[in-house]
């Protein structure tokens, strides 16, 4: 099991937790749609929040990550539950910078991170071991640290974070629900993303990260993105294992489905599932999603005005269907 976490350093996060405002949600019925996140466009991972660095313990070394403690008289009662979230590819703990001040205000506490080989996190140096079927017993490890000190966990994983979410309940995290968010059943089908992926591969092998970045800069990618943003990213970019980002690449392009796995996992646990995406959504196709959430017997939900990231293009209405559907689930937990 996971050694407890540590604190990290709060001048490395100073920006992330300046001001950290709960946009009036105190005020609000926890279980109501929540107040409206002020991101603008382009701004959503320098949002401000009021979670602080931690270090998390794992077995492929520390992982960075966003804590926030949950508002406990929004609680639904019994334990407190924890909201532990992953990124996807190429992403860190700070896409879910608008999402974090909300759910702590009701009442469920949050916990971000990179993955082995994100951001801040160091990662190991074989490429197979960024693959999901390597990443979901870290993940699994957390849980379970989670629920050793008393916590239950609201496991939600974005996009490639959805594929390690996965293996990790199947690797027997002891989840008390699951969210699978812009996330598919198995590997990328052809399309722009896919593409985007083998083109970059060998530029990556070759050249390094610094020609992938200029590749960015000079397609336009994030020109409506604040600088402030752009410059997270292109930093993030840079401080990324080169083996995790190919090791993930591949696997976005060759991984299994598993569904009928999670299917049998799900049911024999009791664990409930979400899978939610943005209505525009140009990975998986959102109809491949409905079908997942069918097969899991999910709820599903499609985000207006969103595409792959709704946690950053529309964090308001992410929100309201995250908050409720969570709450529902810690209640339903209760009554057994």
């Amino acid at each position: 099991m996971a050694r407890p976490e540590t604190p990290g350093t709060a001048a490395d996060h100073a920006g992330d937790h300046a001001g950290g405002s709960s946009d009036g949600a105190g005020a609000r019925p926890p279980d109501a749609t929540p107040a409206a996140v002020h991101a603008g466009p382009g701004e959503a991972q320098r949002h401000p929040h009021a979670a602080y660095p931690v270090t998390v313990a794992s077995p492929l070394g520390p992982l960075a990550g966003l804590r926030a403690d949950a508002d406990e008289s929004a609680s639904v009662g019994g334990p407190p539950a924890t909201a532990l979230l992953l990124p996807g590819y190429s992403g860190s703990k700070e896409d879910f910078a608008p999402l974090i001040d909300p759910i702590a205000a009701a009442g469920i506490g949050v916990l971000a991170l990179d993955l082995p080989g994100q951001y801040e996190s160091p990662g190991p140096e074989s490429e197979t071991e960024y693959r999901p079927g390597a990443l979901g017993p870290v993940v699994a490890e957390v849980v379970a640290a989670e629920s050793g000190a008393g916590r239950r966990v609201l496991l939600l994983g974005h996009s490639y974070g959805g594929l390690v979410a996965r293996a990790a309940v199947l690797a027997g995290a002891p989840v008390r629900g699951l969210t699978l968010m812009d996330s598919g059943p198995g590997e990328l089908p052809m399309g722009r993303r896919r593409t985007d992926l083998d083109v970059l591969e060998p530029v990556l092998r070759r050249r390094g990260i610094d020609e992938v970045i200029a590749l960015r800069d000079a397609s336009g990618q994030w020109s409506s993105t604040h600088p402030h943003v752009v410059e997270l990213l292109r930093e993030r970019l840079r401080r990324s294992a080169v083996a995790g980002l190919l090791g993930m690449g591949d696997a976005l392009r060759s991984e299994d489905d598993r569904t009928a796995e999670l299917v049998a996992a799900v049911r024999a646990r009791r664990v409930p599932c979400l899978v939610v995406c943005g209505i525009d959504d140009d990975a998986w196709p959102v109809s491949m999603q409905r079908t997942m959430a069918d097969r899991l017997e999910a709820e599903f939900a499609a985000v207006p005005h969103a595409a792959h990231a709704p946690n950053v293009e529309n964090p308001a209405a992410l929100l309201d269907v995250l908050v409720p559907t969570w709450r529902t689930w810690l209640r339903d937990d209760i009554l057994g």
